[in-house]
């Protein structure tokens, strides 16, 4: 099994898409944060001018973790198709390649072939999502520095330095947990089909009808939103939460682990079944 896996990760990562997604990230992180930092912090007088009046803030608001949270908000919709690039490429390009067969032909059972793959998956979404918040504090922190979070919601919140990182880093993992489910997802539309565009439309159009669904405020549409996975996916912002709500956070990651294994055990029954004919 181990053999398998790493045989699995250097294909993997030495395929051009696998990359693209990488590529895309270190052009357009940098280029986010040029522009706020060129702006010079309207944003955040915006977002405080009411309270000008009655407080009086000290220190620097506009800062790299700013910025990473506000990459982090306005990529999370993006950030899914590029999992898929990968994700959806795992059994269908198999297929399109014509080397399943010849991959099964070894004494390996389809389910540690299966199990290799999509640790691979999962192992890339990981590694993706890690380099996207890790390029934003590290160029965020260098551009503008370190200083308290300013949260926007309902009600603004302000972070103290000293609590940002920490939050980061759950906010970090509970995403990781969110693209987990997208790229599981789509590792099960790519074993369905024998093309890799197909399962990285199939993603995409599902998880727009059903953020969609969860944005129309109709109430028979209210009784879906807790069965879609797109509901879950800002479990992540949670972190930034005062206080964290812990339960909430527990909940929905555990249903974000249920969808995700789900995923995978429909997968690893359609595979185990499939007659491979090329």
């Amino acid at each position: 099994m181990r053999s398998i896996l790493k045989n699995e990760i250097l294909k993997t990562y030495l395929k051009w898409r696998t990359y693209i997604g990488f590529i895309a990230v270190a052009v357009l992180v940098p280029i986010v944060q040029l522009a706020f930092k060129l702006e010079g912090g309207g944003i955040v007088r915006n977002m405080t001018r009411s309270l000008q009046q009655d407080f009086f803030f000290v220190g620097n608001l506009f800062n790299g973790y700013f910025i990473t949270y506000f990459i982090m908000q306005s990529l999370w919709v993006h950030v899914p198709f590029l999992i898929t690039l990968v994700a959806g490429d795992q059994l269908a390009g198999e297929s399109t390649g014509g080397t399943f067969r010849l991959l099964l032909i070894r004494p390996t059972s389809r389910s540690a072939i299966l199990s290799s793959k999509y640790l691979t998956t999962l192992l890339y979404s990981l590694t993706l999502v890690l380099f996207l918040i890790g390029l934003s504090l590290t160029l965020g922190s260098a551009l503008l520095g370190a200083g308290d979070l300013i949260v926007p919601g309902r009600t603004l919140t302000i972070l103290p330095k000293s609590e940002v990182l920490l939050r980061m880093a759950l906010a970090f993992s509970l995403a990781t947990l969110s693209m987990w489910c997208v790229a599981s997802l789509a590792f099960l539309f790519s074993s369905l089909v024998e093309n890799a565009i197909g399962p990285i439309i199939g993603t995409m159009a599902v998880i727009f009808v059903f953020i969609i669904i969860s944005n129309i405020q109709v109430e028979f549409f209210e009784t879906l939103k807790p069965y879609l996975f797109t509901t879950y996916f800002n479990v992540w912002q949670k972190a930034f939460e005062e206080p964290i709500p812990w339960d909430t956070i527990a909940q929905h990651a555990a249903i974000l682990g249920c969808f995700t294994v789900g995923f995978y055990l429909v997968t690893w029954y359609i595979f185990v079944r499939k007659d491979v004919l090329s």
